[in-house]
């Protein structure tokens, strides 16, 4: 198992990694909606989604893979309500970079830390 770190995505806030590979997987943290670059994360939660999965794009590309590798996904959202721009930014992430969709999760959470409004992990997989 080899730790991946890169600048174009927000550094870990707690003692974990930005994510992992093994074999020919990548294991992604969640990943927070924080502009890697202005340390800032958006209001909105549509663009709090984009940039969630932007991130996590960022981290499996470090290992040499793109958003068609990945192959799970997991939402996590403060508040389901949003359900439908959460879905609509994720669609429009997958479609931009010509991605099939992977399977996914979304679960409600009570709680997410920096009270972001969604977090996104992913699992990647070269071939």
């Amino acid at each position: 198992m080899n730790a991946i770190s890169t600048d174009k995505a927000p550094l870990a806030i707690g003692p974990y990694v930005q994510g992992v590979s093994f074999g020919d997987m990548v294991i992604t943290s969640g990943q927070l909606p924080i502009n890697p670059e202005t340390k800032v994360m958006p209001d909105d939660v549509a663009e709090q989604t984009s940039q969630s999965l932007q991130n996590a794009l960022a981290i499996i590309s470090a290992w040499g893979l793109e958003a068609s590798n990945i192959v799970k996904t997991t939402v996590f959202v403060k508040d389901l309500n949003d359900f439908a721009k959460v879905n609509e930014a994720y669609e429009q992430f997958f479609v931009s970079q010509n991605a099939p969709f992977p399977a996914r999760s979304c679960v409600e959470v009570a709680r997410l830390p920096m009270d972001a409004k969604v977090e996104i992990e992913v699992i990647a997989v070269r071939g």
